[in-house]
């Protein structure tokens, strides 16, 4: 697969930051694999908690001209110098968060399994759509977004897509040709390490 048309990665944190140790974790990873953007993605819900590691998350990617969003909290992206937002309730808020955060921030939108709620996402204004899980994730209804999904989509829609969600090696391989991104981060942090677990589930694109 030539370079150009290779997908991207979009890597996604852990739910809780160790920021003792995560920073450095994180640019070890960074530092290994080309990533194209940084997904914050918190558990947490106590502001002091969150903008604590968005600043640390941010220090690291921005370091390397990475890109980093955050899901949901848009409050948050200009407070800290983050590039966006990443939505996971599809297409609802797209409209008003665009028009408050503008046009050079990036909007983009989980939207599962619904080809319908993504053509809205990307008529909202949608920097990107991201669908799955594309592997067996043994969570909510146990449903899976289909290759064909994604191979409709990239042959008839202009709005990058992302596949996310229990990557393996053999989907990433499967995935490639149909797909602008994988995302991707609770297949690795818990492993021993995490690059070197990266590298073997990226390994048919590297």
């Amino acid at each position: 697969m030539a370079t150009q048309d290779r997908p991207q990665i979009t890597l996604i944190t852990p739910p809780v930051l160790d920021l003792d140790t995560f920073p450095t974790v994180l640019a070890r990873v960074m530092d290994g694999i080309e990533i194209a953007c940084l997904r914050l993605s918190l558990a947490s819900r106590d502001p002091d908690d969150i903008g604590r590691a968005a600043d640390a998350a941010r220090l690291v990617a921005h370091a390397r001209d990475v890109a980093i969003v955050i899901e949901n909290h848009a409050l948050f992206v200009e407070r800290h110098g983050l590039d966006g937002i990443h939505l996971t309730d599809g297409s609802r808020a797209i409209r008003a968060l665009r028009k408050e955060l503008g046009a050079d921030a990036i909007v983009g939108s989980f939207c599962g399994i619904s080809r319908h709620e993504g053509m809205t996402a990307g008529e909202a204004g949608a920097d990107y759509v991201a669908f799955g899980p594309i592997g067996e994730a043994g969570l909510g209804l146990g449903t899976q977004a289909p290759r064909d999904l994604f191979e409709w989509w990239s042959e008839m829609i202009e709005v990058p897509v992302i596949a996310e969600g229990a990557l393996t090696r053999d989907l990433v391989e499967s995935f490639a040709p149909v797909t602008d991104f994988f995302a991707l981060g609770p297949e690795i942090w818990g492993a021993e390490d995490p690059l070197a677990a990266l590298k073997a589930i990226l390994s048919p694109i590297l």
